[in-house]
């Protein structure tokens, strides 16, 4: 699954606030997400991170497109 910087993924399972819904802030060894719903930061290794993405729900527009 394609997934980039500053998209919004869906994850298998809800956050303790009540939501399901990350924006990834950082990629790289490991992906940084912000919980849309509290904005807590979590930090997963990227194995876990793709056995836990359900899938991608919005891509950021270019830089250009803004």
């Amino acid at each position: 699954m394609e997934y980039d910087l500053h998209n919004v993924v869906q994850m298998k399972k809800n956050h303790a606030c009540g939501t399901n819904r990350w924006e990834i802030i950082r990629l790289g060894m490991d992906i940084k997400m912000k919980c849309l719903g509290c904005r807590h930061i979590v930090m997963l290794k990227r194995r876990e991170f793709e056995q836990k993405l359900k899938k991608v729900i919005a891509e950021m527009p270019d830089e250009n497109e803004r």
